[in-house]
């Protein structure tokens, strides 16, 4: 079934004028709090493309708004940064709002519709997976073998631009993504549609197991955006889509990596 006999109007409630007021509004905290640097933002196509990213930051991760707020600074808005994101965001009071600043549900007709009206598209292939990985490994690319990502990338006939962020992963300790929690939560777990029941510990509240949510702690955050990757040209007409992912998670490993060699301290950065 087409996208647009689904959602017809979901990508084209974007408003550009609601979204630089957000921008003007948070871009000063983001640069004050964490300050957030975003690198490469002219590896940015002018046509359709896909930005993949590691997640980053647990329940209150701050990817998106510090990739935005810098991404519309530079960029302008004359076209939209959407965000395949999750159901929650698009429903409810809030709903309109997040739609309005370029979140869109993640499902492959929105994926594809996006990429091929011209979009920029973020997607977090880790999902909750990712950005609850535990404090030891902040620092791994890992998107828990989801590759869906390129099929999109693909379907659309888009480019892949890898981008990568450090310092979300500091802004409390996360201990564990407590799968052996949710299994042995069992159906309580299948009900919620999680197999994740993650344990972090941070500011105010110390101890969290998912709730209450601690309040982020003022790390550095840094994202650099990569050169895209055309798959095609790189990879052929017949790609293998394991090894278009090895090659992207590699290529991101290496960006993180170096980001961490400029690291001297947790937070502090």
């Amino acid at each position: 079934m087409p996208a647009t006999d689904i959602e017809p109007s979901e990508l084209t409630k974007w408003d550009p004028g609601l979204t630089e007021r957000v921008m003007s509004i948070t871009r000063p905290f983001l640069k004050r709090y964490f300050r957030s640097q975003v690198r490469g933002l002219d590896n940015m196509p002018s046509g359709g493309a896909l930005l993949v990213s590691n997640h980053s930051g647990g329940m209150l991760p701050m990817d998106v708004p510090i990739l935005a707020a810098h991404f519309y600074e530079k960029h302008g808005y004359d076209r939209p940064l959407y965000t395949l994101s999750h159901d929650m965001l698009s429903v409810g009071p809030t709903g309109d709002f997040f739609k309005k600043i370029g979140y869109i549900s993640a499902n492959h007709e929105n994926a594809d519709e996006a990429l091929r009206s011209g979009g920029l598209v973020v997607v977090f292939p880790g999902g909750d997976y990712d950005v609850y990985r535990p404090t030891l490994s902040e620092n791994k690319i890992d998107f828990g073998g989801r590759t869906g990502y390129v099929k999109a990338a693909l379907n659309a006939g888009v480019p892949i631009v890898p981008t990568v962020g450090i310092g979300g992963q500091e802004t409390q300790i996360f201990l564990s993504r407590g799968t052996w929690l949710a299994k042995r939560l069992g159906p309580i777990a299948r009900l919620a549609r999680t197999k994740i029941v993650p344990i972090s510990f941070g500011f105010p509240f110390g101890l969290s197991v998912v709730i209450p949510p601690n309040i982020p702690l003022p790390a550095k955050i840094v994202m650099r955006v990569l050169p895209p990757i055309d798959i095609v040209a790189e990879f052929g007409e017949n790609p293998d889509i394991d090894e278009v992912d090895a090659h992207v998670r590699h290529v991101m490993q290496r960006a993180l990596d170096e980001l961490a060699k400029e690291r001297t301290l947790p937070v502090l950065g």
